[in-house]
């Protein structure tokens, strides 16, 4: 097994100092267009932070034993080398994408991953609201270790990917040059994604990278000023309700919903999908609307006379 450090234990005292001089920063010189902090969202996302180290311990078990038996079985292998390292964080971080976006884009996913997008601020802090249920996120990383890396390798890529993205949750950091931020994820890319404009909504989903995006057509540079949250935002600090929130909202739709189709859709599409109407119902609308259509000539020619009159 490689001897890798754990990189998020060794950043914590990083993420800490961080913090407080952002925290000062925003004491000392305030946007007044800025979300800044608020004390209660600030410790509900230390909190689900902490949660998710508990929970994410748990997860690793029945996923530690899945990828080692796939290691195990697949004959080729990667050794960590000087060089493989830097090839390995690559391929992680282009697998991260596509985790990232999947989790926009299919409910169930997003039911996970819609815990990092809950606040209402985007400060350092909102790096830490991690979800509890990410045993949703491990399938998207299997070919690398169907090519051949080791699972302790591949969270070390994985690690070191979280950490990177620790300092791209501010709002004191307005651009980086150009050349960093063509290529890299940087808070200006990353406030985008945090965005709940309709504009922004599913954009810049790059871990480390931002030249997926530029790649994958999901690049959108940051031009407005955002609002962080949701598009329905759940007004609660409370961890177990922010962690929860969205799957009981499938159950309930789920249990409303009227076929197999909708069940499905309201489980595997977009989180704001929504059932084509019934035939009997569009009929009715069209009718309504041709109805309307055809009574509206008559009308404004009533208007134009009593006008003229």
């Amino acid at each position: 097994m490689p001897n890798l450090p754990d990189v998020v234990l060794w950043s914590i005292p990083a993420f800490v100092l961080l913090t407080v001089v952002e925290v000062i920063s925003v004491r000392l010189h305030p946007d007044e267009d800025a979300a800044g902090y608020e004390t209660k969202d600030a410790a509900t996302s230390v909190g689900m932070g902490l949660g998710s180290l508990v929970f994410d311990f748990v997860w690793k078990i029945p996923i530690v034993a899945i990828y080692t038996a796939l290691y195990e079985l697949t004959p080729l292998r990667v050794p960590v080398l000087w060089w493989t390292l830097p090839l390995m964080l690559l391929a992680q971080d282009f697998f991260y994408y596509w985790s990232h976006r999947g989790h926009h884009v299919i409910r169930v996913l997003w039911a996970c991953h819609v815990v990092h997008h809950s606040s209402e601020k985007f400060n350092l802090t909102t790096a830490l609201r991690q979800p509890w249920t990410t045993l949703t996120v491990w399938p998207f990383y299997v070919p690398l270790i169907a090519l051949g890396v080791h699972p302790a390798a591949l969270a070390f890529c994985s690690s070191a990917n979280l950490v990177y993205q620790f300092w791209i949750h501010t709002e004191r950091i307005d651009r980086m040059p150009r050349w960093f931020e063509f290529v890299f994820n940087t808070p200006s890319h990353h406030r985008v994604h945090h965005a709940s404009q309709g504009g922004y909504l599913d954009r810049n989903f790059g871990g480390i990278l931002i030249v997926w995006d530029r790649l994958f057509g999901s690049f959108v540079p940051e031009v407005d000023r955002p609002v962080y949250g949701l598009t329905k935002n759940i007004n609660t600090f409370n961890p177990i309700k922010v962690a929860t929130h969205e799957y009981v909202a499938i159950v309930k739709d789920v249990k409303a919903a009227r076929s197999w189709r909708e069940r499905t859709g309201r489980v595997f599409r977009g989180p704001g999908w929504q059932p084509a109407p019934a035939p009997a119902a569009a009929s009715a609308s069209a009718t309504a609307t041709a109805s309307a259509s055809a009574t509206t000539p008559a009308t404004a020619a009533t208007a134009e006379e009593t006008t003229a009159a």
